[in-house]
């Protein structure tokens, strides 16, 4: 079968997640369009196609432990001069982007892996473009905020065209067992 780029990530819904993928492209990001706009839980990753399916069963057990929560964007920031990237801060739900991606990373997981940097959960605006276009990314979207509910997370491949398509969506929480008293958990999603 061979083997598939995987990523996992939480997408930035629309209008946001559009307005950000354009921004980006404008500043000259040639892999804009390729590329939804998320928040990285797993980066890109080689693995067996036939894992596939044991990935899938691992990210619905990390869904199904994982709750919704807010997640608000919030000015920018950069990793230069050690990575070419300038993007846009996740000022709220960070705490919960860096429980889910080691959830995902998990070493007893089909995807265990070390990362090259730490983690920081940000949606990249732009990469690897020249220092000048890097700056006005920087400068042009530092009043940008956006929140939203986050109520999970998908897997994607990237294809041999470079584009990232979606594989999956995985919601937060399975079915929710009511208390005795028949309350349903704070912060959880009722079963439909």
């Amino acid at each position: 079968m061979g083997t598939v780029t995987i990523g996992v990530s939480i997408a930035v819904p629309e209008p946001h997640g559009s307005l950000l993928q354009e921004r980006r492209a404008g500043f000259g990001d040639a892999a804009a369009h390729g590329i939804p706009t998320h928040v990285t839980l797993l980066p890109p990753t080689e693995v067996d196609a036939e894992l596939l399916p044991a990935i899938e069963a691992h990210l619905l057990e990390v869904a199904a432990a994982g709750r919704p929560f807010p997640m608000r964007l919030s000015g920018t920031g950069t990793f230069r001069p050690l990575s070419p990237v300038v993007f846009v801060q996740v000022v709220e739900g960070a705490e919960a982007c860096t429980w889910l991606q080691k959830q995902v990373r998990d070493a007893s997981g089909p995807v265990a892996r070390e990362l090259q940097f730490p983690y920081h959960p940000h949606v990249t605006v732009a990469h690897g473009i020249d220092e000048e276009s890097m700056d006005r990314a920087f400068e042009e979207l530092a009043d940008y905020g956006a929140e939203w509910p986050c109520t999970g997370f998908a897997l994607y491949e990237q294809g041999p065209d470079g584009v990232w398509r979606k594989l999956r969506d995985f919601d937060f929480g399975g079915p929710v067992v009511p208390s005795q008293a028949g309350a349903v958990e704070r912060g959880s999603i009722p079963a439909n």
